[in-house]
């Protein structure tokens, strides 16, 4: 059995990760979309990156996918997706999925938004998310 920690590692050797002093000089980049992976209850204790759109790590493939009913049009704009989820793990695997269904301008946050925070990143309260 591979374990997470494995997983992790084999995505990070082949997609892009933007460190956060790097995305924050994106985040009002109309070419740039990021996307929180985190779940709501995540966002509504933590809070989240102003502008980001919040797609959940299990529906991903779907908004990615034209053909679902899911689908965030946004996605397949031809605009840089910069996901993230709380440290980097779910965002790195995330990403190495959207790069395999054929999104060429996807990356992941490194560190996640605990990183984004300690960098001194601005968020939106939880309650506003």
């Amino acid at each position: 059995m591979i374990s997470v920690q494995q997983l992790i590692a084999q995505a990070n050797s082949r997609i892009t990760t933007i460190p956060v002093e790097q995305a924050l000089g994106l985040l009002n980049d109309d070419a740039t979309v990021f996307v929180d992976l985190r779940d709501s209850a995540e966002i509504a204790r933590d809070g989240k990156i102003p502008g980001a759109l919040h797609i959940s790590r299990g529906m991903l493939e779907f908004a990615l996918d034209p053909a679902t009913p899911y689908h965030q049009p946004v996605l397949a704009s031809g605009k840089r997706i910069l996901l993230y989820c709380a440290s980097g793990g779910r965002s790195a695997l995330a990403a190495d999925t959207a790069r395999s269904m054929g999104a060429s301008q996807v990356a992941h946050l490194a560190g996640g938004f605990k990183a984004w925070k300690a960098g001194g990143g601005p968020s939106l309260d939880g309650k506003m998310a």
